[in-house]
């Protein structure tokens, strides 16, 4: 059997490592072979490939972002998107697809398993967002790297006696700032479940100036004001998803106006998304990647590597997409987190 791989959506740390695992796994043990596919869903659409043998992925474990590129192409806003897909596979004499990606790549996988073609699903983002599955991969490498920027700005914060908000990925999910803001110590965490009252947060800051505190306040790019979204432009990719940012110069602004206190705004950024993966998303990655390849021997399509527990699992592919993962707020109202209300 030939194996298409293709890696969608930002990039993530642990990437590498699911191309690793399936290779090695597919073809020692099952004899495949594999085919990359390079710039995401892009690559079947144009026939864009490389080799994928265990000699150009042996040392590729420990490498962030991903050998193959990645991109935000969705083959259904394409016209002839899809077949094109199948006419390439067919002509490259590809018997499956392993995609690797989030929501949206795994979206479109979903589709297309409807659509006749054998794909089979990993779960990959640092927002920790998809259903089904307790764990992404590249979510813990993401949030060691937002807690360390917090511990970082702590010391900077305690000397000058400042606020300092710091911005951090997650689109329409809190997870990321969330766990950063509990590890780090943030003494305001905002996150998208939770509309905040911008007053309530600046009297709080204020609160803590005139004790002589410092303040870090964790905000997710996707939060909002009670008042409404903050958003630098209405620019949309091709999935339809407004690009976000601009909201921790906003908190930033409003605090330094409401409390009259000297406050500064960080954004992460890709930060998080680069670097080595950590252990965990490591270990993850390469048993995901391990088990798709056993999915695909199997001819078990349409399903996504899961984990759930201390298990690896396989469910329905749009069982991780139908529904977004968000926080349950109700269940970390007493890990001292003041989400701003």
């Amino acid at each position: 059997m030939r194996i298409g791989v293709l890696t969608g959506g930002g990039d993530c740390p642990g990437l590498n490592a699911v191309i690793r695992a399936a290779v090695r796994k597919g073809t020692k043990e099952y004899g495949h072979e594999f085919v990359g596919f390079r710039y995401g869903w892009k690559g079947p659409i144009e026939g864009i490939t490389q080799p994928l043998d265990w000699d150009s992925v042996e040392n590729i474990l420990d490498q962030g972002g991903t050998i193959l590129h990645s991109s935000r192409t969705n083959p259904y806003k394409i016209e002839g998107g899809v077949e094109a897909i199948k006419k390439n596979m067919a002509d490259l004499g590809v018997d499956a697809l392993i995609a690797i990606g989030g929501e949206d790549t795994l979206g479109v996988a979903t589709k297309l398993t409807a659509d006749g073609v054998n794909c089979v699903g990993v779960p990959k983002t640092i927002d920790n967002d998809l259903s089904g599955t307790d764990y992404t991969f590249g979510f813990d490498t993401a949030v060691n790297i937002a807690t360390e920027a917090i511990d970082r700005l702590w010391t900077t914060a305690d000397s000058h006696d400042r606020c300092i908000v710091v911005e951090i990925m997650g689109r329409h999910a809190g997870w990321m700032t969330l766990h950063a803001g509990i590890a780090g110590g943030a003494n305001v965490t905002l996150i998208p479940e939770v509309a905040f009252d911008i007053e309530k947060v600046a009297a709080f800051v204020k609160e803590r100036k005139e004790a002589g505190k410092a303040t870090i306040v964790a905000v997710s790019e996707g939060a909002h004001a009670q008042e409404g979204m903050v958003l630098k432009d209405g620019e949309v990719d091709a999935f339809g998803h407004v690009k976000l940012g601009g909201v921790g110069d906003w908190v930033a602004a409003q605090i330094k106006e409401r409390a009259d206190i000297e406050t500064r705004a960080i954004i992460l950024g890709h930060l998080q998304r680069g670097g080595t993966p950590t252990a965990f998303d490591r270990v993850l990655a390469t048993r995901l990647g391990l088990e798709a390849a056993d999915a695909v021997e199997e001819g078990d399509f349409g399903k996504m590597m899961a984990l759930q527990g201390t298990n690896v699992v396989r469910i329905p592919i749009h069982e991780g997409t139908d529904v977004l993962k968000t926080v349950p707020v109700e269940r970390y109202a007493d890990a001292e987190v003041f989400f701003g209300v």
